[in-house]
């Protein structure tokens, strides 16, 4: 089958790229012509795991080629799905332009029956939109069909593939029957095609993002609780994640969350809602708490060290906003070192893959090191903002001999708070139940 694929973002390449591996002929336009140079040099413009080796094999079978060009990909193509970005716009609503002109680009070069389908991220009521756009612009039939993407970055390869479920929105026969043959090596192991309306399909993507939004958020507050009255968030996590109607996944406290999509949609979705003349007040709330999240670990620093930082330098390990990514696109480290900037502190920033990007936002503002260890040479304390497997790892020995002072800040809780108190740091996860200095609990003690 022919499909083209309109953006070359995470989800247009990833969806182009299996698609290809799967043995169909795709042909990825993006109107950057940087972007598609690099991918025709093999270069891959995004860091996510697996697909660099996915994009060489189907480039040297063919099945992949890149074009700026909307009447070289479109025409023959059966299929063409949009996957550009909705970036969040105005009042929350998100940027529709860029979906919008995808598609008159698409309409202009159609030359017979197309499924048109909607893979970026788009408000409940965009396919009516693109219907009416198609009868207005071609009198070629188009099916548009709602087919929300749910890859998480640093596994949306493996999402991809294999998926927990695809969901199709279309009211036409055809189209339904083109979508299950696309998908159909993706979801052999009774992965579910799930049929719906266009409106269900658009609803059902925000709210997706909606609810695990929603997980984190609740999480985080009851571990503001630990804090408070001395119990471990790890602990109740397990305690209610074990509990079949509620699952483990999505239950981890932390310094916040960022990205792409959660801040976008859920934002996307309160615009959705008070277009309808309603409040999600439970998905504001989940937003407040998050924006205050993300404030905690400079607010510890500030409780630890004072109001004026000057002379005081602090090592972040992680600037992306999660590990196996290089995107820090609303990622928590951004508030955090803004903050720790602002009272007069030397911030050193640290990240596998998130540096570059970081340095976008920064610029010469804070220092950067590849090496964490390096990051934390003399600094007066290290504040854990990513789970990359690298900090998970961290060598407390090592890690001791080089900070001017043994504080760790942990907000993603992967540190052993006993070995590193232990090896004689101050350690302060997120609801670990304990924010007292061990010479004061000491002290308390005797």
């Amino acid at each position: 089958m022919k499909i083209a694929v309109i953006g070359t973002g995470y989800v247009g390449l990833v969806a182009g790229a299996c698609f290809a591996d799967a043995g169909h002929e795709v042909v990825c336009v993006d109107v950057d012509p940087e972007k598609i140079r690099k991918l025709e040099a093999g270069e891959v413009p995004i860091y996510e795991p697996g697909l660099g080796g996915i994009l060489d094999r189907v480039r040297e079978s063919g099945h992949i080629r890149y074009t700026t060009s909307h009447a070289e990909a479109v025409p023959g193509s059966r299929v063409v799905f949009i996957g550009v970005g909705t970036p969040e716009g105005e009042g929350g609503a998100p940027d529709m332009s860029y979906v919008f002109q995808a598609v008159r680009d698409v309409l202009a070069a159609v030359d017979g029956p197309t499924v048109l389908v909607m893979k970026s991220t788009v408000p409940v009521g965009t396919a009516a939109k693109v219907r009416a756009l198609c009868g207005e612009l071609t009198t070629q039939p188009i099916d548009v069909v709602s087919n929300p993407e749910f890859l998480k970055e640093g596994a949306a390869v493996d999402d991809f593939l294999r998926p927990d479920r695809v969901v199709i929105g279309t009211d036409s026969d055809s189209a339904w029957e083109t979508m299950q043959e696309l998908y159909l090596p993706f979801t052999l192991k009774q992965r579910p095609i799930i049929r719906m309306s266009n409106v269900s399909a658009e609803l059902t993507k925000y709210a997706a993002n909606a609810m695990l939004a929603t997980r984190i958020s609740f999480m985080n507050e009851i571990a503001r609780l630990c804090d408070g009255v001395g119990a471990d968030v790890k602990q109740v996590a397990e305690g209610i994640g074990t509990d079949s109607r509620i699952g483990r996944p999505f239950l981890f406290a932390g310094c916040g969350y960022g990205g792409s999509c959660f801040p976008k949609d859920t934002q996307g979705l309160m615009h959705v809602a008070r277009d309808a003349g309603m409040e999600m007040e439970i998905v504001q709330a989940v937003e407040d708490v998050n924006d205050d999240q993300k404030m905690l670990l400079a607010n510890r620093v500030v409780a630890r060290f004072g109001e004026d930082l000057t002379g005081k330098r602090f090592a972040l390990w992680g600037l992306a906003f999660k590990p196996k990514t290089d995107d820090v696109r609303e990622a928590p480290a951004q508030i955090i070192v803004e903050e720790l900037l602002s009272r007069g502190a030397e911030v050193v920033g640290s990240d596998p893959e998130g540096i570059d990007n970081f340095r976008k936002l920064f610029g010469d503002r804070m220092i950067y090191e590849k090496d964490p260890y390096k990051a934390a040479s003399g600094a007066d304390a290290v504040l854990l903002c990513t789970e990359w497997m690298e900090f998970r790892a961290a060598d407390f020995g090592k890690l001791k001999s080089v900070l001017r002072a043994p504080v760790i800040f942990d907000g993603r809780n992967v540190l052993d708070p006993a070995k590193a108190r232990a090896a004689g740091f101050e350690y302060e996860g997120i609801g670990r139940g304990v924010l007292l200095e061990p010479a004061k609990e000491e002290a308390g003690a005797s």
